[in-house]
């Protein structure tokens, strides 16, 4: 019986006592991965088992299933290569080596890499273009190929030069170094010639650098228009000259104007300045204050007008002017017209500021402002300047009042103050200059948003308690004073509001207008002396039945004049006295 080679052990599977025995690395490998490919184990449960990386079980596993026993065995070794089939450069890249090195020795081997990589495509490493150096061939120049900076006559030819040599990738040190020159006149060179491409290469003129003139013939004129109002400052004439499409800095329109008062001997208006104080209604957030006061505009010169008001509401954020109107009174039903104008255009604001006038303390002011659960906040006394609103009407005095004295009759006034309102809304505002977002106008910053929104028909309950309510007669008509103005005649017993404001009388039921008539008061703006120019307006409640009135005499039919209320006659009290006789005793005289 021959002798056994091995020793006979126990078969077993566990690889602590299989390990051991393996000698050869291929013979490991393939228990290492037996039970993946024979009984399906996981990699994770034979990764537990032998303590190898789960990651070497599955590469072994996909090697085997694409190579089979092929892979248990170690690759085949790589043909040796003798010396002299070795790669090695090109002789135009040994050449050109050894010529960069010879035209300017200070070049790092990184830079010569780099350079040949832009001619050739390839980029040797740092020993082979030093062995290079060691034993390469020899240099194919013995002269510069481009003469030191200060010998070129030509400036073209010497910034030429930076180009050529930048391009093949020379760096700005080695090109100076070069050429002998500064770093600094690389870098403008070569910046020059990535903003100006071939008019680079030119000189610069000498003169001192003059951008092309903005202010043009038209502008100056503009200017000149402007500058019959004297209050106009250069702010406001660049704000109005940028609302037309010319933009000039302030102080641009500051050296036009001092240029047309010296011209034109024009008289510069002085104002005593006052130190900046701290804002105590500054707001963070739009619709959190809003400003409102009256300013009397006493500068008119218009016939048979005596008072005239302008009351102005603002919100301060934005310092955009929300509602606005001239008025010849300055009562609460005034300004609460006005504060309508505004809540219905723009919501609820939080908070509202005024100094202490009766017409914003008033109990139908203070009305208001409970039903929109508005904070009512007052200034301190004889501090003006605590209100913003007094900071617009410090613009109103430039921008308005010269014009304002200019106009001539109501509606000149009227368009002024229009013209006015839009302008302050749309130019932009110093208050706006520091902002990151470029809104620079009140009506930019202002934008889509609006304070606490309440239903119109809340909006026009809460003010219609305080205006006045008609009922309509069965023709429709509303009375009103001396006067019965046409409603609608479908309406007939309702009550409509009639709020008068100004010269306009509107009829409103559910917040939809009805009609709209001019007034004209008489000399004591308490009565009326005319309502016409009727302007009835289409709405859900309309008569189907159509009036057939003459187009030209509508306003015969609309407006008719009623008997005044005469006074009441009193009834002249008649006493009626019953007299009595008193019985007479038998002597004929009257008891005591």
């Amino acid at each position: 019986m021959p002798k056994r080679r091995y020793e006979r052990r126990e078969p077993t599977h566990e690889w602590s006592q299989i390990r051991p025995q393996l000698k050869d690395a291929a013979q490991i490998k393939y228990e290492l991965i037996r039970p993946v490919i024979l009984f399906g184990v996981s990699a994770k449960e034979r990764a537990a088992e032998t303590g190898e990386p789960r990651s070497t079980i599955y590469y072994q596993a996909n090697l085997f299933d694409v190579s089979g026993m092929a892979s248990f065995l170690p690759p085949e070794p790589l043909p040796a290569i003798s010396k002299l089939d070795k790669r090695i450069l090109p002789p135009p890249m040994r050449q050109a080596i050894v010529d960069l090195h010879a035209e300017y020795p200070e070049h790092h081997v990184d830079e010569i890499a780099r350079i040949l990589y832009i001619q050739f495509g390839r980029r040797p490493s740092a020993q082979t273009i030093k062995l290079t150096l060691a034993d390469g061939p020899k240099p194919s120049r013995t002269t510069r190929r481009f003469p030191l900076f200060e010998d070129v006559t030509d400036p073209r030819e010497r910034r030429l030069a930076i180009i050529r040599l930048h391009a093949e990738g020379w760096t700005p040190t080695s090109i100076a170094g070069y050429l002998g020159t500064s770093r600094q006149t690389i870098y403008a060179t070569l910046k020059r010639w990535v903003e100006e491409q071939f008019a680079g290469l030119v000189d610069k003129s000498s003169r001192p650098n003059q951008p092309a003139t903005k202010v043009t013939l038209q502008a100056m004129q503009e200017v000149k228009k402007m500058q019959i109002n004297p209050e106009l400052g250069e702010y406001r004439v660049s704000a109005a000259l940028e609302q037309m499409g010319i933009k000039l800095s302030p102080r641009t329109c500051g050296r036009i104007l001092a240029l047309n008062r010296e011209l034109y001997h024009i008289k510069m208006p002085v104002h005593s300045g006052r130190p900046k104080k701290e804002m105590p209604f500054r707001a963070n957030r739009r619709h959190q204050f809003w400003s409102v006061d009256i300013r009397y505009i006493d500068m008119h010169h218009i016939e048979d007008e005596d008072k005239i008001y302008c009351i102005s509401i603002l919100e301060n954020y934005s310092r955009a002017i929300l509602a606005s109107a001239i008025s010849r009174r300055q009562d609460a039903a005034a300004y609460l017209s006005v504060l309508y104008a505004a809540i219905r255009k723009h919501g609820c604001p939080n908070t509202i500021v005024s100094d202490h006038g009766g017409v914003f303390l008033s109990h139908e002011a203070r009305q208001i402002y409970n039903a929109f659960s508005i904070r009512k906040e007052e200034i301190e006394l004889r501090q003006a300047w605590q209100n913003y609103i007094e900071t617009a009407f410090n613009t109103q005095r430039r921008m308005a009042d010269w014009y304002f004295e200019e106009a001539k009759t109501w509606d000149d006034l009227l368009a002024t103050h229009e013209k006015w309102v839009r302008n302050y809304n749309y130019q932009k505002h110093f208050a706006h200059e520091q902002r990151e977002d470029g809104r620079r106008s009140p009506a930019e910053v202002l934008g889509w948003v609006t304070g606490k929104q309440f239903e119109p028909d809340y909006m026009y309950r809460a003010f219609s308690a305080i205006g006045e309510t008609r009922t309509l007669t069965k023709a429709g008509y509303a009375r009103f004073r001396d006067f019965l103005l046409y409603g609608e005649r479908g309406l007939a017993g309702k009550k409509v509001l009639i709020n008068i404001f100004q010269d306009t009388l509107a009829l409103e039921y559910g917040e939809h207008p009805l009609a709209k008539y001019s007034v004209e008061w008489q000399p004591d703006d308490t009565h009326l002396r005319r309502i016409g120019n009727p302007r009835l307006y289409d709405h859900p409640y309309q008569n189907p039945q159509l009036e057939l009135w003459p187009s030209s005499e509508v306003e015969w039919f609309v407006i008719i004049h009623a008997h005044s209320y005469g006074s009441r006659s009193r009834r002249k009290r008649v006493t009626r006295i019953l007299a009595i006789q008193p019985p007479l005793l038998a002597d004929g005289t009257q008891p005591s």
